[in-house]
């Protein structure tokens, strides 16, 4: 009979002493820590057009945008994370002692893999619900034109909008912003992505 030892649990103290140390990024997820993977050329393409255009859209408005080097602490869930971008309203809320890790996102943009897709849709979408401030979350599939949105209404309830329309146009509903889809998507080869 084989036995399974569990895996070791770190203190956040200990996660971020090896993150300030590592030479790549991981996640801490109630006492694990979990490596992250690199991302593809497309998953890069998306991020790089995203934030381009959102800086650009809302330049003139309240909101600032953050990429996937920024940490979010979500203290509910004891879970730290990496999202590919993240939209802050106003000035951030770092976590207490730290100048690397905000708590207050609004908005949330996540680039689909086929490794994190069910983690992103799933577990990572409730704890991201648990942060006050959050509105909106937008997922982006990096293998099709394909784009799904969360949104929060005023009785905390969430809405929900898909779409597969290359001519479309994404309306942020928590910031006065508009994308084009066709933008999102500029240089993107689906053809050359992994099996």
């Amino acid at each position: 009979m084989v036995v399974q030892t569990p895996p070791r649990q770190y203190s956040t103290e200990e996660y971020l002493a090896q993150e300030e140390a590592a030479e790549y990024r991981s996640e801490y997820r109630n006492g694990e820590i979990i490596p992250m993977t690199g991302g593809s050329i497309n998953h890069n393409r998306i991020i790089r057009n995203l934030s381009r255009l959102l800086e650009l859209s809302l330049q003139t408005q309240p909101y600032e945008v953050f990429l996937s080097d920024l940490r979010l602490w979500i203290p509910r869930y004891r879970e730290y994370t990496y999202p590919d971008i993240l939209i802050i309203k106003d000035e951030p809320v770092f976590q207490e002692g730290r100048k690397d890790t905000v708590l207050n996102p609004c908005i949330i943009f996540e680039v689909l893999s086929k490794s994190t897709s069910s983690r992103d849709r799933g577990d990572k979408f409730t704890y991201y619900r648990s942060i006050p401030e959050f509105q909106e979350y937008i997922l982006i599939d990096q293998y099709q034109t394909h784009i799904e949105q969360f949104s929060k209404t005023p009785d905390s309830n969430w809405l929900f909008k898909e779409t597969d329309d290359e001519d479309g146009v994404l309306t942020l509903v928590a910031a006065n912003c508009q994308i084009p889809h066709r933008q999102i998507y500029e240089r993107v080869n689906f053809e050359t992505q992994p099996e």
